[in-house]
Parts: C-alpha cells; sequence; structure tokens
C-alpha cells in the first residue's frame, strides 16, 4: 500500500511538474546584464524550474562519458555491453583505438541509487584503466518470475563479472560492496579460480560495523529485522515490469539519506534558486546536476536489503567467521595472491574509521608488504570516491597499487 500511495501522488503531481517545465520555457533565456530590468522573469523562471524539478527519477540517467584523455591525447569512448544478467549489466567502457591498460572491475553500490553516482571514478580511473562496471539494474523493472536476489546472488554476480573479465584483472569495490567483494574473492581464492584478482580496492565500506559505529549503523541495529520487513518492504505496483516483486522502494532510501542532512539539502536548494535569479549559470549548474543524479533512485530487492541489513549490520557475520555463501562459511584468510588496499575518509558519517580497514586482518593470508590502507584528511563519504581529493590524493594511491601488481 505504501508504494501505491507514493506512485498515486507522483502520479497526481506530475501534470504540475510538466506544466511549470513549459512554463519556464516560454520565458525563454534573460540576459544576466539587465538584471533589474528582468527580475520578475528571473524569479518566475527560478520558480518554475524549482517546482518542475520537485520528484524522483527511475531511471538510470546517462554516464555520457564521451572521450578521455590517455597521455596526453583524446580518446573516443563506448559503452558496451560484456556480460548481462535479469539484475545486472557489466558494463564495459571501451576506448577507441583500444590501448593496453590494467583490467579493472569497480563495483558500483546497490544502495538506492544508479551506478551513475560513481561517474566521477570512473571518469577518472579510465585514464589509465580498462574499466568495467557493475550497472544494477532496478528492481521494480526485473520480473517477478527470474526470482529471487540476495546476497548470494550478489556475491555470485561478482564473481561471475570478474571471470568474464578474466585472469589478471583487479578489483574496486565502492562502499556497501565492500563485503560482498570481499566475499567473493575469498570464495574464488579458496576454490583455486584463475580469475582471482591481482589486486582489490575496498573504499569506505562496512566491513566490521562496530568499530566506530554511526547514526546509519546505529539505526540498523536499532529494531529487529521483523521491524524492516513489516515496515520497509512494499510490493511493486502492477504497473511495471517487476509487478509484485518485493522490494525495498529507493524513495525511502533516498529520503532517509536527506533526512540526515536536511538543513544542508535545503540550503542548496535555496542557493540553487538564488543563483537562478541572479544568472550564476555556473553554480546552478553544479547544484542541478549533483540533484539529477541524488534523485535518480532504483528500488532493491526485499531479499538482499533484509540480508544486508541482518548480516553486515547486526549480525557482525564476516568479521565474527560467520558469513557463508551457498552453505559455506566464507574464509577471507585463504586470499593470499591478491594485494590488498583499504581507503577511508576522516569525515565520512556512514561508514567510520575502522570499519573498512578491518579488511587488514582479516585477510590474514595476505603477506604485509602487499597490505595498504590510506586514510584520506578532509572528506566524508563521496568524497572517499569523487571529487577534488579523489583525483588528486586517493585515485593515485589506487592507481599506484594496481600497476604495482600489474
Amino acid at each position: 500500500m505504501m508504494y501505491q500511495m507514493y506512485q498515486a501522488q507522483c502520479d497526481a503531481l506530475s501534470p504540475l511538474r510538466l506544466a511549470s517545465s513549459f512554463a519556464r520555457a516560454s520565458l525563454g533565456s534573460t540576459d544576466p546584464a539587465s538584471r533589474l530590468q528582468n527580475l520578475f522573469t528571473r524569479n518566475a523562471s527560478a520558480g518554475y524550474e524549482m517546482i518542475a524539478r520537485g520528484g524522483l527519477t527511475h531511471t538510470r540517467p546517462p554516464f555520457g562519458i564521451d572521450t578521455v584523455t590517455v597521455a596526453g591525447e583524446a580518446v573516443a569512448v563506448l559503452e558496451e555491453v560484456a556480460d548481462r544478467t535479469p539484475f545486472a549489466t557489466l558494463l564495459h567502457f571501451v576506448k577507441e583505438p583500444a590501448v593496453a591498460q590494467p583490467r579493472v572491475l569497480i563495483v558500483a553500490p546497490l544502495s538506492g541509487h544508479f551506478s551513475t553516482l560513481l561517474r566521477g571514478t570512473v571518469r577518472t580511473m579510465l585514464a589509465d584503466h580498462d574499466v568495467y562496471l557493475t550497472d544494477w539494474h532496478n528492481a521494480r523493472d526485473v520480473p517477478a518470475r527470474e526470482g529471487r536476489f540476495g546476497v548470494d546472488e550478489y556475491v555470485e554476480h561478482v564473481i561471475r563479472f570478474l571471470e568474464k573479465i578474466g585472469p589478471g584483472g583487479h578489483v574496486v569495490a565502492v562502499c556497501q560492496p565492500a563485503v560482498a567483494v570481499l566475499a567473493a574473492v575469498a570464495v574464488m581464492a579458496e576454490g583455486g579460480d584463475a580469475a582471482v584478482p591481482r589486486s582489490m580496492t575496498l573504499m569506505a565500506g562496512p566491513i566490521d560495523t562496530r568499530a566506530n559505529p554511526t547514526a546509519v549503523n546505529e539505526l540498523a541495529k536499532s529494531k529487529p529485522i521483523e521491524w524492516f520487513e513489516q515496515t520497509l518492504i512494499d510490493r511493486v505496483p502492477c504497473r511495471f515490469a517487476g509487478a509484485g516483486r518485493r522490494v525495498y522502494p529507493g524513495f525511502l532510501q533516498v529520503t532517509a539519506f536527506m533526512n540526515m542532512n536536511l538543513d544542508r539539502h535545503i540550503a542548496a536548494h535555496r542557493e540553487m534558486f538564488r543563483n537562478l535569479v541572479d544568472g550564476d549559470v555556473e553554480k546552478a549548474a553544479a547544484t542541478r546536476t549533483f540533484y539529477d543524479e541524488y534523485f535518480a533512485v532504483l528500488d532493491l530487492a526485499a531479499d538482499f536489503y533484509l540480508e544486508t541489513v541482518k548480516t553486515i549490520f547486526q549480525d557482525h557475520a564476516l568479521p565474527l567467521g560467520r558469513m557463508t555463501y551457498r552453505g559455506r562459511r566464507v574464509n577471507p584468510a585463504a586470499i593470499k595472491r591478491t594485494a590488498l588496499l583499504t581507503v577511508e575518509g576522516e569525515r565520512d558519517d556512514i561508514c567510520g574509521i575502522g570499519q573498512t580497514m578491518a579488511a587488514q586482518e582479516l585477510c590474514a593470508g595476505i603477506k604485509p608488504f602487499r597490505k595498504r590502507h590510506h586514510l584520506q584528511a578532509g572528506v566524508g563519504h563521496y568524497g572517499v570516491f569523487n571529487g577534488k581529493r579523489w583525483d588528486a590524493q586517493i585515485y593515485p594511491v589506487v592507481r599506484n597499487v594496481i600497476l604495482a601488481n600489474e
């Protein structure tokens, strides 16, 4: 019922947003130099845009990475489907002409936003790497007949995609998938899989949430798992391809994220309104771009969401040696040939300091000289994988670890 009410509200407001969009377009552009003369027009135009933007989208935005600079020269980039399942696409960013570079699988988080959240991560890494990315599908678009998708299926996808890339690759897990990636590499190592990656980078991921627990961690432990199932899980409405599938709706996740820093989001929209009125196109565009991505949400399969909450945040199954994959215990100590890099942000309010570094102790089979930890000063959660410090300070560390293990 919750999902149906949300969708009904979206449908009811859609004509208003569409009308506002047309109204703004009818006003045309205004000259920033004529601020007094066009003050009414500017206010009206800004108001119409804010109304038109007042909603979520459930469609993945484009990556829009057409070229990348390699060795000082612009190289064309094309998106190619390397593999596909009902729940995810293995996206390959192909360079033309082809450049011989280390093959890297970037595992994007499945936490309410599309993989395009890592657009900046991908763009930066493309300069020096042959990049593949897990492009997770919106669960509300996956027919119920395709079956369940839980933590085991997530780990299975990571293994499948690494095997698709082939021996000699590298893997980078951004945020939430750090646990699944560590589990996948452990399973591959123990089974003697030839495609076990040469290096594994875990960035701001919840390996052990007992270390410096954040508000997110505390919330996950504050209620029994039955509460999460009864309160946050609903079925996809009948009008969508995934009709009847049980999901954790993306609109709930983005609402929870916004409530963590509500004042900051309100201030950002006020500032955007002022920038639009003042004709400050560059600043308004930066805010618009951020929220275009932030308000593009996907639903999570209920099994995956509930198992993640219980396994990672409530039971701490991986650090306590109790996590299983297809009924067998996951053993991180089995990893021996894969170098390990863990990365954390000093101001991360989602994944506290020490939570990702816990992987260093769990991976007891990796020689100390093949392990490295990087704590980045001055960045929060998103700054670990996007922005100026990612480009200038974190990425060089990631690149060097990959290069050293080629």
